[in-house]
């Protein structure tokens, strides 16, 4: 009780030495007090034909957070001036907090970072011929699981597998949402309560911390660790089979490279004594790598079509990445192992849905009609193969065609060659020369112009270091310098101008 008496008598006594605080709060307190209730606001005319393109539950929780908002700024001592009590302007800014929440948080993004798969932005995107066979098929009925010919139930798996089977050269193939279910799914199919021997130094770790032991335990496998981590030799998985042996396994290192004094199982050696031992091989190809690589760009014994040429029993792999379709899992192999997958119980929690599968069999009819098509319509191998010389030419030409205007507003735009990356678990170690433009300077600091241009409608990702912005061209795609030219011309001015006349 003292203490209490105490502490009002402080407060009381600084009250009088400052009595300008008394004044402040008695406003405030009339200012609070004054703020319209959210009743009285939604009877507004103006607010009230919001009602004809946004909930009522949204017009309500829009009113309450502004509301909350200008509660603050009074507390804190905002004028009176600036606030939009009994005004139009509550129209205006729960307009634009309406239109806020409406926006789709699914955006399209400019990727200019030099990741050419780049994980977070979505991997592969699809080419212009796929993306119209989704929208179609999305926007409409489809045969989904209906046999046109029979009049009777189909298989969704059948859309697809011939394809698959064309391209690869496999006997059977199966479709299930990623990379890493197909795993889980074979590996329950062939080995669940048995042995799966795999090299130590394939023991990979994908995105999110998922580990090749953990999809193993999963499956109901067990791990049989046989090598080192930097060697293993044909006769450590011969040492290793017993009679529970069930599988196995050669994974890909697709996200990092072991270099030195190495040594491993080549894919064709392990195929020999898996058909000696009467044992199946699986191979977890991952990043769908289809068409041939150029020379320095990786082991073209991992080619799909290879593995299967080897006589791969398994492969799983991944529908976008190196493939540049939709994301999804896919197993390609022997028929009779395929078949039994296809009736496990779990494959029916990962089969794939309609608009997957119709990316997956437009991109697999590009693959259909060679190589070169590949390469020409799928934009990832397109950007993959873009010459270093049309980049810094098309970097040129930038730089010649903005330097001054934005000079004139305190910009600097430079270009330099640097070095892109594959990305998305796929090539580890290599990178391909390329072109990226530079600003600096500015009315704003690079940090906060960074961030604006994440929040624009179409937002633009790029990388800041070294004291500038950097726009790599590598990985820009067909469109995507319009909005960079719609960019320059903010920034250069170039846009109130030609309004201005």
């Amino acid at each position: 009780m003292h203490d209490q008496k105490e502490h009002h008598t402080v407060q009381k006594s600084k009250a009088r030495k400052n009595p300008e605080n008394n004044a402040i709060s008695e406003k405030v307190r009339q200012s609070l007090g004054e703020l319209p209730q959210v009743g009285r606001l939604l009877e507004q005319e103006g607010l009230q034909a919001l009602l004809a393109d946004y909930p009522r539950s949204w017009l309500v929780d829009a009113l309450r957070e502004e509301l909350a908002f200008w509660r603050e700024r009074l507390l804190q001592g905002a004028d009176e001036e600036v606030w939009p009590l009994g005004s139009a302007r509550w129209v205006e800014v729960v307009q634009t907090r309406l239109e806020k929440r409406s926006r789709p948080r699914f955006l399209r993004v400019i990727n200019a970072t030099g990741v050419v798969l780049h994980t977070n932005l979505g991997r592969a995107p699809l080419a212009r011929s796929v993306a119209e066979r989704v929208l179609s098929l999305g926007s409409s009925y489809s045969n989904l699981e209906f046999d046109l010919v029979q009049r009777t139930r189909g298989s969704r798996q059948s859309l697809v597998e011939d394809l698959l089977c064309e391209v690869t050269g496999a006997e059977a193939a199966l479709v299930v949402n990623n990379n890493a279910a197909a795993v889980m799914l074979m590996l329950q199919t062939v080995a669940s309560g048995r042995e799966v021997i795999l090299s130590r130094g394939e023991m990979v770790e994908i995105g999110g911390s998922f580990r090749m032991p953990d999809v193993m335990a999963s499956a109901g496998s067990t791990l049989r660790e046989v090598g080192t981590t930097n060697r293993t030799h044909l006769r450590d998985y011969e040492q290793a089979i017993n009679d529970q042996t069930g599988l196995l396994l050669k994974v890909h290192r697709s996200n990092f490279v072991v270099e030195g004094f190495v040594k491993e199982v080549a894919i064709q050696d392990l195929m020999a004594l898996g058909a000696k031992r009467g044992l199946p091989v699986m191979i977890d190809q991952g990043s769908g790598m289809l068409v041939e690589l150029p020379d320095g760009w990786g082991d073209k014994s991992w080619s799909l079509r290879g593995l299967h040429q080897q006589g791969a029993d398994l492969v799983t792999w991944s529908g976008d990445k190196l493939f540049g379709g939709p994301q999804c899992g896919v197993i390609t192999g022997k028929a009779a192992w395929i078949r039994k997958a296809s009736k496990m119980p779990i494959a029916r929690a990962l089969r794939v849905d309609k608009l997957t599968l119709a990316a997956l069999e437009a991109t697999l009819q590009i693959y259909a009609r060679g190589d070169e098509a590949a390469w020409s319509e799928i934009p990832i191998l397109s950007a993959l193969r873009e010459e270093s010389s049309t980049l810094c030419m098309r970097a040129e030409a930038w730089v010649q065609r903005w330097r001054e205007p934005l000079e004139r507003r305190g910009w600097s735009l430079t270009w330099e060659e640097a070095q892109a990356r594959v990305g998305g678990g796929s090539l580890p170690g290599l990178s391909l020369p390329t072109a990226r433009l530079c600003l600096r300077g500015g009315p704003i600091s690079l940090n906060a112009f960074e961030m604006s241009l994440r929040e624009r409608s179409v937002p633009i990702v790029g990388l800041l270091e070294r004291g500038g912005f950097f726009l790599d061209l590598r990985t820009l795609l067909s469109g995507d310098e319009q909005e960079l030219t719609l960019l320059f011309q903010e920034l250069s001015g170039k846009q109130e101008s030609q309004e201005a006349r």
